[in-house]
């Protein structure tokens, strides 16, 4: 339609040959275009059509190869199937073989059997035949021996038997006597365990409602360390010791240790129990915190008291710190993890806190020193002892050496004198004798020894004056 509007434009526009013209030249390049295109186009499907033929081509390609692939696959699954058949053709034979066997063995098996059992049904009659016979000869022979000796057999058993039950009797009864005691004892522990909580619990008021009373507790752990120490009480320490300041008032501090050369250390016991066990006790975080802070501040407080007592200046030469016990080590541990500034503050107030665990080093050193001080001071006095000592070991050796000599010298006489009495003419002995035999009365006689020794004393003398 726009080219024939074209067409009639042109005509219209420049007259019959010139318009032709216009039309053709304008016709021609439409043609041209729609040529170009329809080849452009041609060319495009041939190119697809190309590409779906390789595509294909390649396809079929691949499909052929597929095909030879399952053909060869095919032949190899054929041969082992041939081999398969092959094998169980020589398994069936074998399983048929070996049914024909387990057959004949089942058979014979059977037979077996059935011989077993006609053989052990013979056999049972003729155990039961020979036991029958052998129970009634035993049972006639056990009755003929043992009707005898049953009783003799039965007599002992039987006062076993009653020494048993006496025994089992006696058990019984102690058993109960002891059951009876131990119900007893278990009712005093109850009793006592029960007496034991309500003191605890009385202790754990007092505690925590008097201050009078922590302080008599303080004192009295305190005193237990010092025990525990080695320290004499009265020698090395002592406790509640009063004295007067320079200005007059009354000072008594719980424990004085006793230092060689003649100085002192001053320990002052205090609990700080109330705000702890509030602290211990609290559910809110914020009243735990609180009684903790108070805690803290009750034994900076006791601090301050303490300093102001100035023990330093009692009129005793104390060392230049006091010491302050506290009772409670958690009670302390808690307060300085609260307050790492709480030593120093007690240190520059000349006060040292001490627990249970350091005080007990500490005095147990204090021991340690006195110990060796007790040896420094005698180390003169055991050395003039053992002096003493040595030279009386010397009289001794001395006066033991005289003993011996003298016993020998009483040996001697001692022999003399037997020798008189038993040897030579004329012997006391043999004269005794003869008196003897010539009917004096005598109740004793002599012993047989001496009186042979003096008989053969006097043939020898004869021989000796006639040669």
């Amino acid at each position: 339609m726009d080219e024939l509007n074209l067409m009639l434009m042109g005509v219209a526009a420049g007259g019959g040959a010139l318009g032709a013209l216009a039309t053709w030249l304008l016709l021609r390049g439409r043609v041209r275009a729609a040529f170009r295109q329809g080849r452009e186009e041609a060319l495009a499907q041939a190119g697809q059509r190309q590409e779906r033929l390789e595509s294909e081509l390649r396809r079929e390609l691949a499909l052929r190869a597929q095909a030879e692939e399952r053909a060869a696959q095919a032949a190899r699954l054929a041969e082992q199937l041939r081999g398969a058949l092959e094998d169980n053709a020589r398994l069936r034979e074998r399983a048929a073989a070996l049914t024909m066997q387990l057959e004949q063995e089942r058979r014979q098996t059977e037979e077996k059997l059935q011989l077993l059992a006609e053989a052990r049904e013979q056999l049972t009659a003729q155990f039961r035949n020979l036991a029958q016979e052998i129970l009634e000869d035993k049972s006639r022979r056990f009755t003929e021996q043992n009707r005898n000796n049953l009783e003799g057999l039965l007599s002992p058993l039987r006062e076993q038997i009653r020494e048993f039950e006496k025994r089992v009797q006696e058990v019984y009864d102690k058993e109960s006597r002891d059951r009876l005691s131990l119900f007893h004892e278990i009712a005093r522990l109850k009793e006592l365990n029960q007496r034991i909580s309500e003191d605890a619990i009385n202790l754990t008021r007092a505690l925590k409602g008097d201050n009078k009373v922590q302080g008599s507790w303080g004192e009295m752990i305190l005193e237990r360390l010092l025990e525990k120490s080695g320290l004499v009480r009265g020698r090395e320490y002592d406790v509640q010791v009063s004295f007067s300041d320079a200005q007059g008032r009354r000072q008594q501090p719980d424990v004085i240790i006793r230092l060689p050369e003649d100085r002192h250390v001053i320990i002052d016991s205090k609990v700080s129990l109330t705000a702890y066990e509030r602290y211990c006790t609290a559910e809110d975080e914020a009243e735990r915190m609180a009684a903790l802070r108070e805690h803290c501040a009750s034994l900076r407080n006791h601090c301050r008291g303490l300093a102001a007592k100035s023990y330093q200046h009692l009129g005793i030469r104390t060392l230049d710190f006091v010491l302050l016990f506290v009772p409670i080590e958690p009670a302390y541990s808690e307060a300085v993890r609260h307050d790492p500034e709480l030593f120093g503050y007690a240190l520059e107030r000349n006060i040292v806190i001490v627990t249970p665990s350091t005080l007990l080093a500490t005095l147990r050193t204090i021991h340690n020193i006195w110990r060796f001080e007790h040896q420094n001071r005698h180390a003169l006095e055991i050395a003039e002892k053992a002096g003493r000592l040595y030279d009386k070991f010397v009289g001794f050796v001395a006066d033991l050496d005289e003993v011996g000599r003298r016993l020998a010298a009483a040996q001697r006489a001692h022999e003399d004198a037997f020798r008189k009495l038993s040897h030579g003419r004329g012997n006391l002995v043999k004269t005794a004798e003869d008196i003897k035999a010539l009917g004096a009365r005598a109740a004793k006689s002599l012993p047989a020894e001496l009186v042979e020794e003096a008989a053969e004393e006097r043939p020898l003398l004869q021989a000796a004056e006639e040669s």
